[in-house]
């Protein structure tokens, strides 16, 4: 018998809780698969690569469902947050700057320095760790494996096995087991094994498809207009031609008509890779993201900036794409800058109309963000060539854009700093698509978060756990509707809210925005404020 004394007078449990024997077996069997991995960086040459692939993969699935058994199928179904500010994994801890430097330098690697991978050129073997995927992605392609299909392969493999221990955790919402199996099944499908099909297919002489993850949207799927992709997909035949006319519906009907019945929720928390890691592999950091005022206030220039950079980018790319005689392009480069520029002026003018009293100081940064980009169309007319814009080939501003935002922002950062900022670094600070969505869902959405001040204790779960750095309790006390760009609907403020407080709703715009004052004495003619009620 154990005399240890605990001389904490705690409440609320200082000390985090030790793994228990099933636990430590759960870890010890994931970090088998990890070994091999490891043991393949360092070119270890597997006599049988398909064994100990499936060895590895199995080994890192099996420790962390077990894992997530013992720690969550032994207790009642609730909210099950114990002890995250006590563990130095998810307290920015001695385990959590490790992992997210270990992280970020795999991803540096993979992304900028495949070759130390064992990536080659010229259709050599694969050597490392690249060869060791090369039976999957023969399997599935019919192609040796690249650098990408091995981080479509972990990221495919964190999000259902982190994807199961998550349905766990929150096993007592129904809401949270719907929206991570939807997030699992597009992961796994749109993003991982169509695309593979879709490249077995070029095999044959009808197709050129390029990579095409269908989920993906402009601006986050920022290549769909490069020539590359649109050659590819024009020279495709039908089923190429029909993809080309789905990313385009995607963009401008598609998503409108979904934002707007059901807020950005519908892709940011139900279908986007990015989104679907960071609920699933990120769960545990999520009370990591900053919610201070300074915070705010950078991610609304940073992400507005980055989408500001995204049409440019993308216009640019498509002009020199273009033409000028008429009789050889059916929208030549005049008409589709003055095209742009127009639907550009309509979305900008009827939110001014309509909504210029909602937007309140932001539609003067607005209207900031509109004519630089008019004003960059203007200099791209009278400016542009074949090849340049603003004096810079549109390649390089295409590469430029996706090496710092596509990749540095949206991969090394965005993933590999998750113990270190919280879970949705990339998505509230640098992801185009949550810009446009956030635009749309602060608009014209049916979607809020309606909350019941009165049953309100205030004991701060909602904003703790709210990924998107928004301070929710603040709307509770006062029984203020939730109407955020930023919000990404995940729910967890609700989920995790012990009194039933909040609750995610689709219901009519007319009384969506309800802000209500503060009454301070002192400095409000309460008999006014009463009467004009």
């Amino acid at each position: 018998m154990s005399n240890k004394v605990n001389e904490s007078m705690s409440l609320a449990k200082p000390e985090a809780n030790d793994l228990s024997i099933k636990q430590k077996l759960a870890v010890a069997i994931g970090a088998i698969g990890l070994l091999i991995f490891g043991l393949a960086i360092f070119y270890t040459n597997f006599p049988n690569k398909i064994l100990f692939l499936t060895l590895s993969l199995s080994a890192i699935a099996l420790g962390t469902i077990l894992f997530a058994n013992d720690v969550y199928l032994t207790k009642s179904e609730g909210i099950k947050n114990d002890g995250v500010w006590f563990k130095s994994m998810s307290s920015r801890g001695v385990l959590g700057w490790g992992t997210g430097v270990l992280l970020t330098g795999f991803y540096i690697i993979l992304y900028f320095y495949p070759k130390y991978l064992g990536l080659t050129p010229n259709g050599e073997p694969n050597t490392g760790l690249i060869s060791l995927f090369d039976p999957l992605s023969k399997l599935l392609s019919g192609n040796p494996a690249s650098q990408w299909f091995v981080y479509g392969t972990l990221y495919t493999v964190a999000i259902l096995v982190f994807g199961y221990k998550f349905m766990l955790k929150y096993r007592h919402n129904r809401y949270e087991q719907l929206r991570t199996a939807s997030v699992m099944f597009f992961q796994l499908g749109f993003a991982f094994l169509i695309p593979e099909f879709m490249s077995r297919l070029n095999a044959s002489p009808n197709y050129n498809l390029p990579y095409y993850d269908l989920k993906s949207m402009w601006p986050l799927n920022y290549y769909l207009f490069d020539s590359w992709s649109v050659n590819g997909l024009l020279s495709s035949g039908f089923l190429g031609l029909i993809m080309l006319l789905f990313g385009v519906l995607s963009i401008f009907v598609i998503s409108p008509i979904l934002t707007y019945k059901y807020g950005k929720r519908w892709y940011c928390s139900w279908v986007c890779g990015c989104g679907g890691l960071a609920e699933t592999a990120g769960d545990s950091f999520r009370h990591l993201s900053s919610k201070k005022l300074s915070a705010w206030k950078l991610e609304r220039w940073l992400v507005h900036t980055v989408l500001v950079f995204s049409v440019v980018m993308t216009t640019a790319v498509v002009y020199t794409y273009l033409g000028s005689d008429p009789n050889k392009f059916w929208i030549t480069r005049s008409t589709f800058l003055l095209g742009v520029g127009i639907l550009l002026t309509l979305v900008f003018s009827l939110t001014m109309i309509f909504k210029r009293h909602e937007l309140g100081k932001d539609a003067r940064y607005g209207a900031i963000g509109y004519f630089i980009v008019i004003a960059a169309l203007f200099i791209m007319h009278y400016t542009g060539t074949t090849h340049d814009v603003f004096l810079i080939k549109s390649s390089s501003l295409r590469s430029a854009y996706g090496l710092y935002i596509g990749s540095i922002f949206s991969g090394v950062i965005g993933t590999g700093f998750y113990p270190i900022f919280g879970n949705r670094v990339w998505c509230r600070f640098g992801c185009p698509m949550a810009a446009v969505l956030g635009f749309q869902q602060r608009m014209f959405s049916k979607f809020r978060i309606t909350t019941n001040g009165g049953q309100c204790i205030s004991c701060g779960n909602c904003s703790v756990y709210c990924e998107m750095g928004i301070d929710v309790r603040a709307y509770a006390q006062k029984g203020e509707n939730i109407v955020r760009s930023s919000c990404v609907g995940c729910g967890i403020c609700s989920a995790v809210c012990p009194r039933g407080v909040l609750k995610l709703e689709n219901d009519s715009m007319k009384g969506r925005i309800n802000a209500n004052e503060i009454l301070l004495g002192n400095n409000v003619d309460l008999m006014d404020l009463i009467n004009k009620k």
